[in-house]
């Protein structure tokens, strides 16, 4: 007999003991049981598949139609010669920040005074940027949250901007159309100057647990990027709830580098605080979507995918600096 008791956004459930020398039921579920105090079975309805069923507000998690993470096939892609290289704006000053073990994700939240700004590309806006994530997995090779042609990356960071010549802010600008805009990079083996800095020993040591934060100065964002590189955009959605369908999606399709030593670091991130038990912040990516009838466009031309990316147009334009000449 199987006994039920339910609580706001988990089911309970006890399963009784299996006769000796039979497996217990209970390792047939999947890893998102746990036992209570009561000893109960406790499966929560905060995870990926049940975002729209634990809250109304959050439906189009389960029936959106454009929705992300998805898996890029390239072969569908529509190469878009029109498409204007990404412009970064920071005032040609190197921005601050604060650092957080959300408990979720690993957050970078800019100083909200200093401005920070990307357009071009597929953006009719100047968009601001308010957040960069951290999306990593357990196992190299898998972690993000994307997919191109079926591969997986280690780790994605993705910038989440919000469309600041519409909108206040971004709880206005994620409700609306164009509001947000977020530039995806994925993580190869080796070092990147700014993941450096933003997971070195002393400041990754500083974030171990849920709710634990640290300040950062004098970073250097355009080192983020790769130096040359295409990106592929298209329309979808947040990958939290509550999923809005308001992002302009730009996947840069060159990978940065991140060391062993810094992905490790990353797993050993507690999604937990201190006085509760250790479980690592790894394997935080919402699953697939499907990409049902949207468009990808691209500004590389896939029917030549060895072609080098040469030119201002395959470049991030910063503020302050000259774009070199574009080469045909």
């Amino acid at each position: 007999m199987v006994s039920l008791k339910h609580s706001p956004g988990t089911i309970s459930f006890h399963l009784p003991s299996a006769p000796h020398g039979q497996a217990d039921e209970s390792e047939s579920f999947p890893r998102l049981l746990r036992k209570d105090s009561t000893g109960l079975l406790v499966f929560p309805l905060a995870g990926p598949p049940f975002w729209g069923l634990v809250n109304s507000a959050w439906s189009l998690c389960a029936i959106g139609k454009r929705q992300s993470p998805v898996d890029v096939n390239t072969s569908q892609m529509v190469f878009d010669p029109f498409l204007p290289p990404l412009r970064l704006s920071t005032g040609g000053k190197k921005i601050s920040g604060t650092m957080y073990n959300t408990g979720r994700h690993v957050s970078f939240r800019p100083d909200p005074l200093q401005l920070v700004n990307v357009s071009g590309g597929p953006l009719l806006y100047s968009h601001r940027l308010q957040e960069l994530r951290l999306h990593f997995g357990s196992e190299d090779g898998f972690g993000s949250e994307h997919r191109i042609d079926g591969e997986s990356f280690s780790a994605e960071v993705q910038l989440i901007h919000y469309n600041q010549e519409l909108y206040p802010n971004i709880s206005e600008a994620s409700r609306n159309p164009n509001g947000l805009a977020v530039i995806s990079i994925f993580i190869g083996p080796s070092p990147n100057p700014f993941l450096t800095r933003l997971l070195n020993r002393e400041t990754i040591t500083r974030i171990s647990y849920k709710n634990d934060a640290y300040l950062l100065h004098d970073l250097s964002l355009e080192d983020l990027y790769p130096e040359t590189f295409g990106f592929i955009t298209y329309q979808g959605s947040m990958s939290t709830p509550p999923c809005y369908e308001t992002a302009t999606w730009i996947l840069i399709d060159r990978p940065i580098n991140m060391t062993s030593v810094q992905i490790h670091s990353l797993r050993l991130l507690s999604q937990n605080l201190p006085s509760q038990i250790f479980r690592s912040m790894s394997d935080n990516s919402r699953p697939l979507q499907p990409l049902l009838h949207r468009s990808l466009r691209g500004n590389r031309d896939p029917r030549r995918p060895t072609r080098r990316c040469k030119g201002g147009n395959y470049r991030l334009h910063v503020d302050g600096t000259r774009p070199p000449k574009t080469v045909m």
